[in-house]
């Protein structure tokens, strides 16, 4: 049975719209089966309207509770009967319940080379460090920040006049490319969060995640 896939969004959903180009064209044996954001009327939910994916907005502005607006997600989310869940872009800190609730079903995408610069702006980082290279990691969510098991890394040069806008630019071609990826490996049951570690085609995969050769 082809894998029910749930997106979480906040804003344009441009990884969003490569995973939904990735199941159109059967790349990945999975559907999006819905779309959920934080923020009504953001691209992303015109991105998912388009492709005829139901969207839900969820604002937790309307919660009394981090816990409480959480909740509120997973049986939205458990509703659609997803086998995967995707943060693309979705600006909220969860709740240990919520990352343990879809514990090994649950990846997110960071701009840098984890578990280098955790957190925000990681391109600017990367250039006050000196860094020759940079890139994107797909990870397992687990309830440390940025700082779950790594599934696959893109990687791409620093040049002499990179700027900070111009390395996210060369860092969002990598995430187009490798998180599909990694959502087509889940599907096809490649890839699996064990208590060994991400295990990959039946092999523990490196502690850095796989090497994306574009």
């Amino acid at each position: 049975m082809p894998k029910r896939i749930v997106v979480l969004i906040s804003g344009s959903g441009s990884n969003l719209q490569a995973i939904i180009d990735a199941t159109q064209s059967g790349r990945i044996d999975g559907e999006v089966a819905a779309v959920l954001s934080n923020k009504a009327g953001v691209f992303g939910l015109e991105r998912a309207a388009n492709a005829n994916i139901p969207t839900e907005v969820l604002d937790h502005k309307a919660f009394d509770s981090r816990e409480s607006f959480d909740a509120a997600m997973m049986e939205l989310i458990d509703s659609y009967n997803a086998d995967l869940v995707v943060l693309a872009g979705f600006m909220r800190i969860l709740t240990p319940e919520f990352v343990r609730h879809y514990e090994g079903r649950m990846l997110n995408i960071h701009p840098s080379l984890l578990p280098k610069y955790k957190g925000l702006n990681t391109h600017q980082r990367a250039l006050d460090a000196g860094d020759q290279e940079h890139g994107c990691t797909v990870h397992f969510v687990t309830e440390e920040l940025d700082g779950g098991p790594s599934l696959v890394q893109g990687r791409v040069s620093i040049e002499l006049d990179d700027t900070s806008d111009s390395l996210q630019q060369k860092v969002h071609v990598r995430e187009h490319q490798i998180y599909p990826l990694a959502v087509e490996w889940f599907c096809a049951e490649r890839v699996s969060w064990t208590p060994e570690g991400v295990i990959f085609d039946g092999q523990p995969a490196p502690a850095e995640g796989i090497q994306f050769q574009p």
